[in-house]
């Protein structure tokens, strides 16, 4: 064997232990199955072969070496005997055969070629409920058959895997199963002919059988439930495990564990004391045994450590504003997030309050004037209590003052006088000047500005005045008719008088406001 062969021969199988080491890593998988293994499997395949080579070859008296690319060859069948040493484990006896094209001259035969194999190895089944990955390794040997140069069989290697669908128990539908091919062969002399080197594939789907191995056994199982699943600290919890699928003649042990468990507790439920817990979530776990090796189960429940939620309390007086020493009600109106029984008080800055519910009632007593605050309180029955707090304000009224005295009346409106005229002797003693003009000028103004008042004129005379009483009135109608007539002065608002009581060759003249009296000896 040429040193080529050699070192093509051991990268074989040092590709078959890595394959075989790869094996049996993913063999550590099978803990997690849930389909027994059959004892045997036995399946009948169609088989699709891709050489991947090229073909090097001398023909019978032929003194130049020809070569071809192989073509692929679909017309083959295959059939495989496996051994399961255990659910994931097993051997596996594999044969199969494409057989050459048949064609007749050389021309149309050089590429064709048939192939069979009767090999041995190792095979890893992941077995699930409806499917079967598998892998493979196998060495054995192979024959390559040239439809243009004789047989020649050789040590190869196949290395692959494949799905099966589940149809039954006892059989299966082979989805498809690939394995590549490395096998090498010579077909004329070393000095002028390469190797021919197969590095191919195989393909097949077919119908698998599978006998043996007794039904499979149901794997154990555990459930938790924690009840409640909600509460305070303080509260109690408590974990319940439920076992299925274990020995019914065997006891069964309960190992707990978790947050408020206590070493070593056992028994199917277990009383979790929450009161040094903090507002949380928390698990607690169980691993259920019935003391064998193969009957185990673990499961877990969850609860939740609530934060404790304060009460809350709002609070109202009516009425809102209250006379001295009258009463208000107070009222509260509280609730606790958490559902706890409540408790109410009540507090004041002035008066005197009662009652321990949600009304309680203000007196005011003898309380000043002004606002009175009240403090409404309420607190939960947790030990300590959780509390809140809210207030309202009654005001307190003055009482209303006296009514104040009556006003004396304004003081009633007083006649005065204006000012006074004098006349003249001669022949007109009652005659008015332009002196007296003037003077009655500013009492027409005046009356102008007083519309309401009226004016009266009061005329004297001298004692050795002939006609005195005559020239006084005179005097005073001369005054009047002065005021009326030459500045437009309404004649009811002039009243003339006279008076003997005194001595005089003139006129006084006297404003009357509206309202007011005239007192002829002021």
């Amino acid at each position: 064997m040429s040193c080529h062969r050699i070192g093509r021969f051991g990268r074989a199988l040092s590709t078959l232990a890595a394959t075989t080491a790869f094996m049996c890593t993913v063999a550590g998988l099978g803990t997690a199955q849930d389909q027994r293994a059959p004892k045997w499997e036995f399946s009948g395949q169609y088989s699709f072969w891709h050489p991947g080579a090229d073909v090097h070859g001398v023909l019978p008296l032929g003194l130049v070496p020809l070569s071809s690319r192989l073509e692929v060859n679909p017309r083959g069948v295959g059939a495989d005997l496996t051994y399961n040493v255990n659910r994931w484990f097993g051997l596996t006896l594999d044969a199969g055969t494409n057989w050459g094209s048949r064609e007749k001259t050389v021309t149309n035969r050089i590429d064709d070629a048939g192939f069979s194999n009767l090999s041995f190895g190792p095979k890893i089944t992941l077995r699930k409920r409806h499917f079967s990955p598998f892998i493979e390794a196998l060495i054995g040997d192979h024959r390559l058959m040239p439809d243009a140069f004789h047989d020649v069989d050789k040590l190869g290697f196949m290395f692959g895997g494949g799905l099966d669908v589940n149809v039954s128990r006892h059989i299966a539908l082979r989805l498809l199963r690939a394995d590549y091919v490395m096998s090498s062969y010579r077909y004329g002399p070393a000095s002028t002919t390469a190797t021919t080197d197969l590095r191919g594939e195989r393909l097949q789907t077919g119908l698998v059988l599978k006998f043996g191995g007794g039904e499979a056994e149901p794997a154990s199982s555990a459930s938790c439930s924690v009840q409640p699943n909600e509460v305070f600290a303080g509260e109690p919890v408590t974990a319940t495990a439920t076992g299925s699928n274990f020995n019914p003649k065997r006891t069964m042990r309960y190992e707990w564990s978790g947050n408020a468990v206590k070493p070593g507790t056992s028994g199917a439920s277990t009383q979790i004391d929450t009161a040094s817990l903090q507002p949380g979530s928390y698990r607690v776990s169980a691993n259920l045994s019935d003391g064998s090796k193969h009957h185990m189960a673990s499961c877990s429940g969850e609860f939740t450590v609530k934060s404790p939620r304060p009460p809350t309390i709002s609070c109202s007086a009516d009425p809102a504003s209250v006379a001295m020493g009258s009463a208000a009600t107070i009222t509260s109106n509280a609730n606790s997030p958490d559902s706890r029984q409540l408790t109410y008080s009540y507090s004041a800055s002035a008066g005197n309050i009662t009652g321990n519910t949600s009304s309680a009632t203000l007196n005011t007593g003898d309380a000043q004037p002004g606002p009175i605050t009240v403090t409404c309180n309420v607190s939960d029955d947790r030990n300590p209590p959780l509390t809140a707090s809210s207030t309202t304000t009654v005001t307190v009224q003055a009482p209303p003052p006296p009514p104040p005295a009556p006003a004396a009346p304004p003081p009633a409106p007083t006649a005065s006088k204006l000012n006074e005229i004098q006349f003249r002797n001669g022949a007109k003693p009652s005659r008015v000047d332009n002196e007296a003009k003037a003077i009655l000028d500013d009492v027409a103004l005046r009356l102008q500005r007083e519309p309401d008042a009226h004016a009266v004129v009061i005329g004297y005379h001298d004692t050795n005045e002939k006609r005195g009483e005559r020239l006084a009135r005179e005097r005073a109608a001369n005054a009047k008719t002065y005021l009326t007539t030459e500045k437009g002065i309404d004649p009811n608002r002039i009243e003339t008088r006279t008076d003997s009581t005194q001595s005089g060759k003139k006129a006084d003249i006297f404003l009357v406001p509206a309202g007011a009296t005239f007192n002829p000896g002021m």
